[in-house]
């Protein structure tokens, strides 16, 4: 199991070109996550993370719960000003901007990979 640091990476995705990442896995970055932003550049990924919301945000967000082994079990787009289900399984949360995981290949089954400094 990787130890995950703050900071920027690669998204992994199997077929497809690789998505700019940041990773947030300090509490002090997990809990600012995209809050206070107009957009997001790629994807954000929350470890360790089993649930979020989208209090005080100002767009909408593709969501993926992932397990232990990066592999996607739920998909969802989320509004400003919602609450997400924490998954008891769930280790890692992917968040990009609405839309975008349909044209990253994001799916329910899809395992991942992360490349980057954030990971050790």
């Amino acid at each position: 199991m990787p130890r995950w640091r703050d900071g920027t990476g690669l998204l992994l995705l199997p077929d497809r070109p690789p998505v700019p990442l940041e990773i947030a896995s300090s509490y002090r970055a997990r809990t600012w996550g995209l809050l206070g932003r107009d957009g997001v550049e790629g994807a954000l990924l929350l470890t360790p993370a089993s649930g979020i919301h989208t209090f005080r945000m100002r767009f909408p967000i593709d969501v993926a719960y992932l397990d232990r082994e990066l592999t996607v079990r739920v998909v969802r787009t989320m509004a400003p000003g919602r609450l997400g289900l924490p998954r008891v399984w769930g280790r890692h949360v992917l968040e990009g901007a609405a839309g975008s995981f349909g044209g990253w290949g994001v799916g329910v089954g899809v395992r991942v990979g992360v490349w980057g400094p954030g990971v050790a």
